[in-house]
């Protein structure tokens, strides 16, 4: 959710605000994580991967970047659907 204010889902809901890295660690775990596990779990298992990972981050160093917001015909959109 991008609103975090407690019963916006429904009486005794509990919202929480996270980052694409905490739900990884969340479903690793099963649950939310203290702060150390969260820590232990993301310098193992996404900051090796983080020049992959976060490369969308630098799109004047995508290949073929240019193509991907390319306007298309709408054939091709027909073909699309």
């Amino acid at each position: 959710s991008t609103r975090n204010f407690n019963n916006r889902m429904g009486k005794d809901a509990r919202v929480y605000l996270g980052s694409a890295e905490l739900a990884a660690v969340c479903a690793l775990l099963g649950r939310l994580p203290t702060v150390q596990e969260y820590l232990d779990i993301v310098a193992r298992r996404i900051h090796p991967f983080a020049d992959d990972l976060y490369r969308y981050l630098n799109f004047d160093q995508i290949v073929g970047f240019e193509d991907e917001g390319r306007v298309i015909s709408k054939e091709e959109q027909a073909l699309l659907v």
